[in-house]
C-alpha cells in the first residue's frame, strides 16, 4: 500500500501543509514533506541505536539513533512520532517531548524534521520489539559512545540522523548551560 504523505511548504518552519501525495511520488520527486525523529533514552540516559534493514527505501542498512518516518496526510506530527516509535521499536506509552524543528534536505530527502525525545521505562513502555521490515538489529549505547562513533565519518550512519543528533546535542548543551 502506497501511503498518502502530507506535503509541506518548503522552508516554512510553521508546518504549513500544502497538499498530499503517495509516498512513492514523494520519494521519486524528493518533494517537501514532514518527518518525525524520536530519540529513545532509558533511565540511564543511554540511547537506543539500531541498524536499518537492507530493504528500507531510504538509507538502507545504515545505523540510526532515531525512530521515525513521514507524517501522513491528516496526521499530527506528535501522533506520527508516537506511531513511528510503536511501529519501529514496539514501545508505547513512553513520555514524549518535542525538542526541535528544522528543515533537512539532501539529494534524497527534503523534509521538515519534527524532533522528539522519548523516555523509556520497560515497566510502562513494554519491551523493545523490532519491526522486522525496518529494523535489523538494535542496542542501548551511552550517548558519549554514540558521539565518539559519529566522529568517524566512515561509520555507516544515516546522514539526516547525524545532522539531527548534532542539532539536538547543541540545543541540549545550550539548555544545560542556561539552566
Amino acid at each position: 500500500m502506497d501511503e498518502l504523505v502530507a506535503l509541506y511548504a518548503e522552508g516554512d518552519l510553521s508546518g504549513r501543509v500544502t497538499g498530499a501525495a503517495p509516498r512513492s511520488v514523494v520519494r521519486a520527486g524528493n518533494l517537501p514533506h514532514a518527518a518525525t525523529a524520536v530519540l529513545l533514552r532509558d533511565e540511564r540516559d543511554r540511547v537506543y541505536v539500531h541498524r536499518r534493514t537492507d530493504t528500507k527505501d531510504l538509507y538502507p542498512g545504515l545505523h540510526d539513533a532515531f525512530a521515525g518516518g513521514v507524517v501522513l496526510a491528516g496526521e499530527d506530527p506528535f501522533e506520527a512520532a508516537a506511531r513511528e516509535l510503536t511501529e519501529e521499536l514496539g514501545v508505547a506509552n513512553c513520555e514524549i517531548r518535542p525538542c526541535l524543528r528544522y528543515w533537512y534536505a539532501d539529494a534524497y530527502a527534503s523534509y521538515l524534521a519534527y524532533v522528539f525525545e522519548a523516555r523509556y521505562e520497560a515497566r510502562r513502555c513494554g519491551p523493545v520489539v523490532h519491526q522486522p521490515s525496518e529494523v535489523a538489529a538494535g542496542w542501548w549505547l551511552d550517548l558519549a559512545d554514540l558521539v565518539t562513533r559519529l566522529a568517524d565519518p566512515t561509520w555507516p550512519f544515516v546522514p539526516d540522523g547525524r545532522a539531527t543528533l548534532d542539532r539536538y546535542l547543541r540545543q541540549e548543551a545550550g539548555r544545560a548551560g542556561s539552566g
